[in-house]
């Protein structure tokens, strides 16, 4: 859907006023609401908004609190709304020419969240006082917030709020992990407010009573020249901060890696560090991860993999859809699971930041207890990476013009171009080759050759479970979106591809962007290669596929034609886990957000030399005997 919003958004002396167009497949994103014509500033004397505490983050290491924001007009009004800004003042500097005014001071951003002013006080109405918990994480700034009467459409700005800031703005936060190029590489990235310029960034990890290891962090930020378009380069822009990734390396296998003020055996150590010119350090809190097994090694090896989960307010702000439930009920059983998770696969539609930057900082915080333990690899989806004429290989909106920048600089992956965000990795007896579905995969391309090799170059013996990753659904789904298409699939989806999935025995091969979830049969060329349905033995003789993307966003409904290959829908949020006992036998289980139980599951038990067998399709053209 095309939408043209002229947005103004006033603020004490403070006006911005843009064009904005987006696209979305989820309806407006909720900042995007804010798209008032006529604005006015009515403020009035009797009227206040106070917020405390004022200070935040008083312990090392602490990036989120809670803030209690108390508020009074004389004339409220059921669509009054609270609105989160930062930093909390602007200057007219940063207006980009896309939003003109004809007199400065100017304020060129949306609100990071925003809040009806009657949702925990359901008297407002009739007293005119209310008050409001809001969860806020450090994000290198200080923030205000300011009381609208008149909705969104006729916003009239009554009063603003004293300033909050955390006690250092610029500490660095939200460790990510991902998988290195060698199988013994770990990489921590993590976001802070210091530049090279003013500190040595680095992480500090080493075994117990050895001297701890100092690897340093290389630095990424980037400009709001850097958008490909509205809102990313409007008002939704916010700096990003910088961007630091350093490279763990010769880690042992499976062991853990944890801060501790005294390191037990067996275990070691990592934190964030930054060195100041002045000699003092600053430091994050403490985190732990384990390190990979060697490839092949037989070890009980666990995988999580979804898609698009998107991020919820768990202050119940700026609902988006669904995204609050689903999201959060997904990130809340990784975390009580965490134990029982080695990898972590977001397979695109990240964060559905959709251009409105601030929302990339509250996604890495919602995660950080899941990516800063365990390694967290994402895809390329649509809503990281379309934008016309910025190569992509679809020219719609879906990124809000963040046109991949935003997932490729905060998100580390083992690509060979960031831009061609396809890549391979291996977990223990795992071998994943996950493709770029924002760009170009059909046969002959640049992408093919490297799928095709991903696939050829793996060593079954040592990683027997194949499995292919990737955003839109480029092998079989029952949506509704695919099936009015009569295609069942991405348009052009399968149609080179089945045939090195079935050429290099791939396992499974799981998708997002439909949001819901269902598995099909083994399949090959629209026909099921087995009857079974949950207990698989020997040589699947097709590849299994999966559409995984109901983690959070709002959920897509199914075609009612019944597909023969189709084993099991559901219309609910929910993410996938894999579990490799030995290399022969892996458990695949579907599990629901809302209760982290069971819902679909199956099992493959096979020797390797099973898959070394000829199966149509992966047959040699000649053999001795011809």
């Amino acid at each position: 859907m095309m939408r043209g919003l002229r947005l103004m958004i006033f603020i004490p002396s403070l006006l911005i006023l843009t064009n904005l167009q987006e696209t979305s497949s989820h309806g407006d994103h909720p900042l995007s609401r804010i798209a008032i014509h006529e604005a006015t500033l009515a403020l009035t004397p009797l009227a206040y908004v106070k917020a405390s505490p004022s200070i935040l983050g008083l312990t090392t290491g602490q990036n989120s609190e809670w803030v209690t924001v108390e508020y009074s007009t004389p004339i409220p009004s059921v669509d009054d709304w609270i609105g989160v800004f930062s930093p909390a003042n602007f200057s007219a500097s940063t207006c980009p020419s896309e939003n003109p005014r004809a007199y400065p001071p100017l304020l060129c951003s949306a609100p990071i969240k925003f809040q009806y002013a009657n949702y925990s006080s359901p008297q407002y109405k009739d007293t005119g006082k209310g008050s409001l918990k809001l969860q806020m994480i450090n994000q290198r700034s200080d923030f205000s917030f300011a009381l609208f009467t008149g909705g969104f459409l006729n916003p009239k700005l009554v009063a603003v709020s004293n300033k909050v800031a955390f006690s250092n703005p610029n500490a660095p936060a939200y460790p990510r992990l991902a998988q290195g190029k060698k199988w013994d590489e770990m990489t921590v990235t993590w976001t802070s407010g210091y530049g090279i310029s003013e500190a040595e960034p680095f992480v500090e990890w080493g075994p117990k009573g050895g001297v701890p290891i100092h690897s340093p962090a290389g630095t990424l930020t980037f400009e709001r020249s850097s958008m490909c378009g509205a809102p990313a380069r409007t008002v939704g822009w916010r700096d990003p901060g910088y961007i630091h990734t350093s490279f763990l390396k010769e880690l042992w296998p499976n062991t853990v890696y944890v801060v501790l003020p005294y390191w037990p055996d067996s275990w070691y150590a990592y934190k964030l560090g930054h060195r100041l010119f002045n000699c003092t350090y600053i430091w994050s809190k403490e985190y732990q991860f384990k390190a990979p097994p060697y490839p092949g090694q037989d070890s009980v090896q666990r995988v999580v993999i979804f898609g698009d989960m998107g991020k919820g307010e768990v202050d119940g702000s700026s609902e988006y859809n669904d995204f609050q439930p689903g999201s959060l009920n997904t990130t809340k059983q990784l975390i009580q699971d965490l134990k029982n998770i080695d990898i972590v696969f977001h397979i695109g539609d990240i964060c559905y930041a959709n251009g409105y930057l601030s929302q990339w900082d509250q996604f890495t915080a919602q995660i950080e207890p899941i990516a800063s333990s365990v390694p967290y690899m994402i895809a390329s989806g649509n809503h990281e990476r379309d934008w016309p004429g910025t190569g992509s290989f679809y020219g719609n909106m879906d990124s809000g013009g963040e046109c991949g920048v935003l997932a490729q600089t905060m998100f580390y992956a083992p690509t060979e171009n960031r831009e061609k965000f396809w890549y391979s990795t291996g977990y223990g007896m795992f071998r994943f080759c996950i493709a770029d579905t924002e760009h170009d995969w059909r046969e002959g391309t640049e992408q093919y050759k490297f799928i095709e090799h991903c696939l050829a170059s793996v060593d079954r013996h040592k990683q027997p479970w194949l499995i292919f990753l990737a955003h839109r659904v480029l092998g079989y789904s029952s949506d509704f979106s695919y099936a009015i298409e009569g295609s069942f699939e991405e348009p052009m989806g399968r149609e080179s591809l089945q045939k090195l999935w079935q050429k290099y025995k791939v396992d499974i091969a799981m998708f997002g962007h439909v949001h819901n979830y269902e598995r099909t049969c083994p399949i090959y060329q629209n026909i099921c290669t087995s009857k079974e349905k949950h207990s698989y033995k020997g040589n699947l003789n097709g590849t299994i596929q999966v559409a995984a993307g109901g983690a959070g966003a709002s959920l897509s409904p199914f075609t009612t034609l019944q597909t023969a290959w189709s084993l099991y829908k559901d219309y609910d949020h929910g993410f996938v886990k894999l579990t490799a006992f030995d290399h022969s036998n892996l458990l695949f289980e579907y599990k629901k957000s809302r209760d982290g139980k069971v819902y679909d599951s199956f099992t493959i038990s096979r020797d390797y030399r099973d898959i070394l067998a000829c199966t149509v399709g992966s047959c040699p053209s000649t053999t001795l005997a011809s």
